[in-house]
């Protein structure tokens, strides 16, 4: 899914953990016109920017595709960046520059590795009455961050632990469940479906911080309530997370991975290093597809898709720095 905000902000993220339960309120962000989807945005923000290397945190429906349009996001690019597609309900159809065409539904992963630039297109199908999801972002660290554009989709199987019911569609988890797509750090993406009054000390990896992002519920992660919709972040130096389910079913995401470590520049789909690349990728995407449609260049070109690619917002008036 593309950043459609008309003045994305700038961010300068540094990855550094802090202590604590941490819970972080959405915030929705409409992409496109009047009927056009909402979303809730809990990444990036300004109480927190980097959850191991995911970046990026946008949570919708469930919407009645009747009333809303469902999902059409044409062309757009990307850099320095990998994106996940998630589903509750519906089905998309995804289309990108490495020629790749594919239907994703819910329990299976998209997963699009940008690398040095790729554009790709997401369209709710006309079979889809419902849209519910999550779409995520990945920051490539800086050795792969210029890597060949490539392409993936898994469907995980379900594994019982003890309550609970988990999907693991990205790295590995509770040492029995785990995902093939590939990653460029240690990463982990789970759905975990939890009954109504149930309980679970799973297993992590003590060098991981990780996120909770709560779908159904309320949840309750190391006795701090979650409602939904929000997201809890836990710090590196847990060796297990208690995950607890009150009057009601929990159905959330478990994200989490090592520190990034290293500074990022992120600006609408762009993840790079400093302002002056972040603003040579966006002239490059200008002229090569927006004005030119050329299938030559950095972002090649998406097969099958009849319009126009999205234009990218304009450069703020100040360079692009870290946020206080």
């Amino acid at each position: 899914m593309s950043n459609l905000e008309a003045e994305p902000a700038e961010l300068v993220c540094d990855g550094q953990p802090d202590a604590g339960i941490q819970v972080l309120e959405p915030r929705e962000v409409p992409l496109g016109g009047p009927r056009a989807m909402t979303v809730r945005r809990t990444l990036p923000q300004r109480a927190r920017s980097l959850i191991g290397a995911w970046c990026f945190v946008d949570h919708y429906g469930p919407d009645d595709v009747a009333e809303t349009g469902g999902m059409t996001v044409p062309p757009h690019p990307h850099t320095g960046l990998q994106t996940v597609t998630w589903l509750f309900e519906g089905e998309v159809e995804h289309r990108d520059s490495t020629g790749a065409h594919q239907l994703v539904r819910p329990g299976e992963v998209n997963l699009m590795t940008a690398g040095r630039g790729i554009q790709h297109s997401e369209v709710s199908t006309p079979l889809t009455r419902r849209l519910h999801g999550a779409q995520l972002w990945v920051a490539l660290p800086d050795r792969d961050r210029h890597t060949a554009p490539f392409f993936e989709h898994a469907a995980p199987a379900p594994i019982a632990l003890g309550p609970a019911t988990l999907r693991v569609f990205v790295g590995a988890l509770a040492g029995s469940a785990s995902s093939p797509v590939r990653t460029f750090t240690a990463l982990l993406g789970a759905q975990l479906d939890l009954p109504a009054g149930a309980a679970i000390d799973l297993p992590v990896d003590p060098a991981f911080e990780h996120g909770l992002l709560v779908d159904a519920g309320p949840a309750h992660l190391e006795g701090t309530e979650l409602p939904v919709a929000h997201l809890g972040y836990a710090p590196p130096g847990r060796s297990q997370l208690r995950i607890a389910a009150g009057e009601h079913p929990v159905r959330a995401l478990l994200l989490g991975g090592e520190p990034l470590g290293e500074p990022i520049v992120m600006w609408w789909n762009f993840i790079g290093r400093d302002h002056d690349e972040i603003v040579a990728f966006r002239e490059q995407w200008q002229a090569e597809v927006v004005e030119h449609g050329t299938a030559t260049g950095r972002f090649g070109i998406v097969e099958g898709w009849n319009g126009r690619a999205l234009p990218a917002p304009v450069m703020p008036d100040v360079r692009l720095r870290p946020r206080d």
